[in-house]
């Protein structure tokens, strides 16, 4: 693998544990990267935020763990089963990672009904396909619909030997549909149907609510020691 040049962050406050100083290690802007890297870098715990690649490098702490489900091992529990029953007529498209006024019109108002203490219910369209797409990685936006209307869309990313969930957003009159759980449900089945090994699912935090979720999708495997393991709910 070739020589990937990193840059430690200053700490700073931790964006999801209380009283935790967070650092983060990040790919040199300046190198060039494209899906065949970012495929051997997600392998070992990095992560995309728009152009940017990282990993947390926290020299107090270790509870940001990487995780990702092995599809082809994948059952969904009985929550989830009623998920994906209460979504039978909704439909998915996918499209390509450019903007579209109405997926920023719905997550504008999907931050400020989820998240309006953020600063990214303020988000500028410009900073807003920039959070979410990239010049240099195969994305896509998967639009879902329910009742003929735009109801969700999730952005993913495609890369060699998996996808990865990059984010999702919702409208909040469809609340009820459990379209955050779907939209992982249905990438698993995606990658499943393109032969596939694994749906990258970012940062499983065990003590943050926000983020504690993801162990309800099992078999998980985490990188722990730089070695993926499995991880129990």
């Amino acid at each position: 693998m070739t020589a990937i040049p990193l840059f430690i962050t200053a700490p700073h406050p931790c964006s999801y544990l209380e009283n935790e100083a967070a650092q983060s290690a990040f790919v040199d802007p300046s190198f060039r990267l494209d899906t065949v890297i970012y495929s051997l870098l997600i392998a070992h715990g990095f992560r995309r935020s728009g152009d940017d690649v990282y990993r947390p490098q926290c020299a107090q702490c270790s509870q940001c763990v990487p995780v990702r489900v092995p599809v082809a091992q994948f059952k969904p529990n009985r929550s989830q089963k009623r998920c994906l029953q209460k979504n039978r007529q909704t439909t998915a498209i996918i499209k390509p990672a450019v903007f579209e006024q109405a997926h920023y019109d719905l997550y504008l108002r999907y931050q400020n009904q989820r998240h309006a203490e953020g600063n990214m219910a303020n988000t500028s369209p410009d900073e807003y396909i920039k959070f979410l797409g990239s010049s240099w990685c195969n994305t896509q936006f998967i639009e879902f619909f329910c009742d003929d209307k735009l109801a969700a869309v999730a952005i993913v990313d495609r890369l060699d030997n998996a996808l990865s969930a990059v984010y999702t957003f919702f409208d909040p009159q469809f609340s009820s549909y459990s379209l955050g759980v779907y939209a992982v449900l249905w990438q698993i089945q995606h990658a499943q149907n393109q032969g596939l090994e694994w749906l990258y699912l970012g940062f499983w935090i065990a003590n943050c609510r926000k983020m504690n979720y993801k162990d309800q999708y099992q078999p998980l495997q985490g990188f722990i020691g730089q070695h993926w393991t499995l991880i129990s709910p």
